[in-house]
């Protein structure tokens, strides 16, 4: 597949007229018309511009790799992992995770991953299952991974929860302000500052991110998978080190240092 074909598909994907394209390239339209004509090609800085603008990869503009290899969204029901879970906290008896579940199943109702048709209840299943996996069984973690984005994404309020104390203030320091341009820095810098005062939150943030950077790929753009990698690089070694810190957490913290910075690795390479 040609360079003119590929800019035409993901232009047309996008639901980009060539006018609009255009204008956010600030070229004329018969440029971007002569471009997908095969008539001239961009050069290396409006291919650059070009990728940025589509958020694709430039390999993805040149390049015809489509269809070569399969990709998941999802790799497990988030159905099967529902009832996973309540099983499990009938087992261990878990009283707060036995309500989070079907607390936060109500709450994310409707709601979808960026970029996706799957039901956004899927990650914090994953969450949950992504403890339970590591042998974690307390109570308050596996209820707080159920709902650690019920506040901040549903409009809840931590009196609503119907869990305990403990699980509760998980939840609180899992939750930040809306951020913008301005205020980022210092609202990530506190936020990250206050969860690694407490352990059992930094284990549920560190297994969030793990869950967040295997979707970003297709659930970010390339603007915001470079913030993902940064952000991640700056703030959660200090989180793994004190879930470390905790004997009990020692196996998770192996293979959640292992699962970030392997996918870290991954994507810069990648890019």
């Amino acid at each position: 597949m040609s360079l003119g074909t590929n800019i035409k598909r993901i232009r047309e994907e996008q639901g980009l007229t060539q006018e609009r394209l255009a204008e956010k390239l600030g070229v004329t339209f018969q440029a971007v018309s002569s471009w997908e004509r095969e008539e001239y090609r961009p050069d290396t800085e409006k291919l650059v511009r070009l990728s940025e603008v589509l958020d694709v990869s430039l390999s993805a503009l040149v390049e015809d790799r489509r269809g070569i290899f399969k990709t998941k969204e999802t790799i497990y029901n988030w159905e099967h992992m529902k009832t996973y879970v309540k099983t499990t906290a009938r087992n261990y008896k878990l009283s707060d995770t036995l309500k989070a579940v079907d607390y936060a199943v109500l709450a994310h109702e409707g709601q979808k991953r960026k970029r996706s048709d799957t039901p956004y209840i899927y990650h914090p299943l994953n969450l949950a299952c992504h403890a339970l996996s590591m042998g974690i069984t307390d109570d308050e973690i596996i209820a707080a991974c159920m709902l650690h984005d019920v506040v901040e994404d549903c409009g809840k309020t931590l009196s609503e929860l119907p869990v305990g104390d403990e699980a509760k203030e998980l939840v609180r320091l899992l939750t930040h302000e809306k951020t913008n341009e301005e205020n980022r820095g210092r609202v990530m810098k506190a936020y990250y500052g206050a969860i690694a005062g407490n352990p059992k939150a930094a284990l549920v943030k560190c297994i969030d991110r793990c869950n967040n950077l295997t979707t970003m790929s297709w659930g970010l753009s390339r603007d915001r998978i470079f913030r993902m990698i940064k952000e991640t690089e700056e703030y959660y070694p200090a989180l793994l080190k004190v879930v470390k810190a905790e004997a009990e957490f020692g196996n998770a913290a192996w293979l959640l240092q292992y699962h970030i910075e392997s996918m870290l690795d991954i994507y810069k390479r990648l890019m």
